[in-house]
């Protein structure tokens, strides 16, 4: 990052601006905007009063670390700088996102630093276990908003995440939407452990309609609900206007993904996506049917005919 520290004339005959002479508090807000990788790789370094405001622990709060393919470029150890963020902040520490990597030793090292946590986020993090997952948890006792998205934990694990945090309020559970497929374990489990929420997004969701009217008498105060491509649904009837009169900000299946800040490619069975990121919460291999399969195998063990007014693509 270069700044000038000399002030020079612009095209228009007036004096630029010399970036480092602005107020801290307005530098301290740019440098927010570059996130903590930018920031202990190049902002830090541009001059003494920009390290002194690197260093303050206020700036550090908020550590949104997400996919950046930059990184992947200069080879840099980012649980390392995530582990460098969280001793900054000093135990101030209030929302933190890691895309793409992050181990149990990482969990762990935050919340043993950062019990103020409210906000977790943790997305494409194949390296989590469920056990790491559901001890990091279990020490966060102002934890209120909680995304496990694209991960391959047992539903086991999301019935304890809701068993130890009762007073969850908003909770993001995203993947891609796999064809075919059929699952409400997922779905039962928020709706038997979670009955705080407020938000929730289940985007790309195998559920059914049997598992949404569970979240929907489960989780009575629920404000905002995202079903996008849940294609599983049928929301033609009762269910439907149950959902648009329970719920005040609601996205439905087919609507648009627009502002969806991940891939919304539909998974067919046979692809090699859970080889890379194993399975989401719920499913298994007895989930995933072939094309030489004579039935769904449906989360109820019901029969076909109770499912008859269920659309698939």
């Amino acid at each position: 990052m270069a700044m000038e520290s000399n002030s020079s004339p612009n095209s228009l005959g007036e004096e630029a601006r010399n970036w480092l002479e602005l107020p801290a508090d307005v530098t301290s807000m740019i440098l927010l905007k570059l996130g903590p990788v930018d920031i202990l790789t190049n902002a830090q370094d541009v001059c003494s009063s920009w390290r002194k405001i690197c260093e303050d622990p206020l700036m550090w709060r908020v550590v949104d670390m997400r996919y950046s393919g930059d990184w992947w470029d200069m080879d840099y150890d980012l649980e390392e700088m995530c582990r460098q963020a969280v001793d900054r902040s000093c135990g101030q520490l209030i929302y933190i996102k890691i895309e793409h990597f992050g181990t149990d030793d990482l969990l762990q090292y935050i919340t043993q630093s950062s019990n103020q946590l409210r906000e977790l986020r943790l997305v494409y993090c194949n390296r989590i276990s469920d056990e790491g997952l559901i001890k990091a948890v279990s020490k966060l006792p102002l934890l209120e908003d909680l995304e496990i998205s694209f991960g391959s934990f047992d539903v086991e694990t999301l019935e304890t995440l809701g068993q130890c945090r009762p007073l969850l309020k908003s909770l993001k559970l995203n993947r891609q939407f796999y064809r075919r497929v059929e699952c409400d374990k997922g779905a039962l489990a928020i709706a038997e452990n979670m009955p705080n929420l407020r938000h929730l997004q289940i985007f790309g969701n195998s559920l059914t309609n049997r598992g949404l009217e569970a979240i929907l008498d489960g989780c009575p105060d629920l404000e905002s609900l995202d079903l996008r491509q849940c294609f599983n649904l049928n929301l033609a009837g009762q269910l439907g206007a149950k959902c648009s009169e329970k719920i005040k900000n609601l996205r439905l299946p087919h609507d648009p993904t627009d502002d969806y800040e991940f891939s919304t490619e539909i998974v067919e069975y046979g692809d090699d996506y859970e080889e890379d990121y194993g399975y989401p919460f719920g499913l298994s291999d007895t989930d995933l049917l072939t094309d030489d399969d004579d039935y769904y195998e449906f989360s109820g063990g019901s029969d076909f005919s109770d499912y008859t007014d269920l659309y698939f693509y």
